[in-house]
């Protein structure tokens, strides 16, 4: 697996994991079948590992922490704190709100330590801005982490620009977070520029479209009762049609070219430039070598260009969140 590097020094594999779905968000899932998955992605060559106190809350680090115990020294592993959420209730129902306080920083990353079972994290993000608290404390509190040697290095999740050049200037932010992918380009209108300015690494998540862009969910029936995804206005009636018929010009494109249609969009991901780092989600170990294998392929710039034309944002159907969840981004 090829590496690349977030901010100054902090290598990771150039196809990370998101683990999130493993525990949360996407339904039911298998536990001995994500650990099967997490070992796999060890002897893949993957060496960047992502989760955070909410998912679940608490059992993804949890998990984490037991698979990658044996490997420990050979992964870099990303968590984030900054949700407030009821701890009685499961998935995106837990969710309550948001609280970067400079004490549930801390809070958040002493016990994040002793779910993973590890000495130090390797990247700390703020999950969320929390509006009432400003930048400036929060990056304060997570700088003495860091010297405290708890933490090496930090990122920010769905911030704005205004909001990483404030962050960077109290201490450097190695990676930025955000929705990413052939159908969620809106950190192009400034924040990948940001990020190159200041050398900041860039990490898309949902790099498949949480699953649409890979041809695998036929129908919004294809979606459990469970899975949060049933409530995104893209996977929704007359949106999930229209943007299957675009996921259906990916797939033709896919298979001439004798590739999956993750793995087409997937590299679409990857060739946005050396310093972008996907984190697609995986349960499932034939999906995840199929992630893997995307790092691996070339595409021209002709190719790059098709790709997005096919997937014009104006036809893109719905929004991606929703209203109350836009609400707390790009802040």
């Amino acid at each position: 697996m090829k590496t690349r590097t977030l901010g100054q020094d902090l290598e990771v594999s150039a196809v990370g994991l998101g683990c999130m779905g493993m525990s949360f968000a996407y339904g039911a899932s298998d536990e001995n079948e994500s650990i099967r998955t997490l070992h796999r992605a060890v002897d893949l060559g993957i060496t960047f590992f992502d989760t955070a106190e909410m998912y679940g809350p608490y059992t993804n680090e949890q998990l984490l922490g037991r698979a990658l115990k044996p490997v420990r020294d050979r992964v870099v592993i990303a968590t984030k704190f900054g949700f407030k959420f009821d701890p009685s209730k499961s998935g995106a129902a837990a969710l309550t709100g948001v609280d970067s306080r400079p004490e549930n920083v801390k809070r958040v990353a002493e016990e994040s330590l002793k779910r993973l079972g590890t000495d130090v994290i390797d990247l700390y993000y703020q999950h969320r801005v929390d509006p009432s608290v400003p930048i400036e404390e929060t990056v304060g509190a997570m700088a003495e982490l860091v010297r405290e040697g708890k933490v090496r290095a930090l990122g920010l999740s769905e911030a704005g620009s205004a909001t990483i050049r404030r962050a960077h200037a109290v201490h450097p932010i190695a990676a930025v977070q955000s929705e990413y992918s052939l159908w969620s380009r809106d950190p192009e209108h400034d924040v990948l520029a940001t990020c190159r300015e200041l050398k900041i690494g860039f990490v898309p998540y949902s790099p498949l479209g949480r699953g649409f862009l890979t041809g695998a969910i036929r129908k919004p029936d294809d979606l459990g009762a469970d899975d949060f995804r049933s409530q995104l206005p893209r996977f929704q009636a007359d949106n999930f049609d229209a943007n299957a018929a675009l996921v259906a010009k990916l797939e033709a494109l896919a298979k001439d070219k004798g590739l999956t249609t993750a793995q087409l969009a997937l590299a679409w991901v990857l060739h946005q430039g050396e310093d972008i780092v996907p984190i697609p989600g995986a349960r499932k170990v034939n999906h995840l070598e199929q992630n893997a294998a995307a790092a691996d392929i070339a595409l021209s710039a002709g190719e790059l260009a098709e790709l997005s034309a096919i997937m014009p944002l104006d036809e893109i159907a719905g929004k991606r969140y929703s209203e109350a969840s836009l609400a707390m981004t790009n802040l």
